[in-house]
């Protein structure tokens, strides 16, 4: 969860979101080395006389601010590349979930069950229990098993929005027509908070997502209660 003057990213509740965390880490440390030896390189053209005047034409020199910008390249574009299989890869998911984007909520349907669906509001600020958070808490939860592969599955019935959970790591975009698809596995138990990230309308603002991971039991229970109400 997010708090006030937060500069960093949220606590990683995924083996995904553990890894872009290692990556922004990586890429910025590369940044900074870089940004050290420029503002280094254009002190001493402040401060100092050229007195080297012969790297103005050397060969090695050349060669060097070629092939290590392209080695700076190679370093970054690596863990990109694992990062973004790893994404997309889904193998054998436990259990798959559609969620519905509409105009102003969404909805969910669990397809491994029968009439396990139901829509997500916002719940009013006036409605608010004392500890819930304003504009983050719904009335229906996602609800999943930890330590599980999950699907889901990604679609809007009306306009342009996007599933997002900033400490999954996941952010899809539901586009009217089409199913995207995405894979989450929490590590620990908890509550994940989570908005539409696409300009979707004047309520955009009011379709926020909450995922609560539960040990599998807990989950079963939940799964049983929902489909006999």
């Amino acid at each position: 969860m997010a708090h006030p003057a937060q500069l960093g990213f949220q606590n990683a509740a995924s083996p995904i979101m553990e890894e872009l965390l290692h990556f922004h880490d990586h890429a910025l440390m590369i940044v900074f080395l870089i940004s050290a030896l420029v503002l280094y390189i254009i002190s001493l053209m402040l401060s100092t006389k050229l007195t080297h005047t012969n790297t103005m034409d050397a060969q090695e020199v050349e060669m060097i601010w070629t092939i290590l910008p392209a080695i700076i390249l190679i370093l970054i574009a690596l863990p990109s590349l694992q990062i973004l299989y790893l994404m997309d890869e889904i193998n054998k998911p436990h259990l798959t979930i559609k969620a519905i984007g509409h105009q102003w909520y969404w909805s969910y349907e669990y397809t491994d069950y029968e009439n396990l669906l139901f829509d997500s509001y916002m719940i009013p600020t006036c409605d608010l229990n004392p500890g819930n958070f304003r504009l983050l808490e719904v009335d229906h939860r996602v609800v999943i098993p930890m330590e599980s592969p999950i699907r889901i599955l990604v679609s809007a019935e009306d306009v342009l929005h996007s599933w997002a959970v900033p400490a999954l790591g996941i952010k899809t975009d539901a586009v009217p027509g089409r199913l995207n698809q995405t894979t989450l596995i929490t590590s620990h138990p908890g509550l994940f908070y989570g908005q539409c990230s696409e300009i979707c309308g004047s309520n955009h603002s009011f379709m926020p997502i909450v995922v609560e991971s539960t040990p599998l039991k807990h989950f079963e229970t939940w799964s049983k209660m929902m489909i006999s109400s």
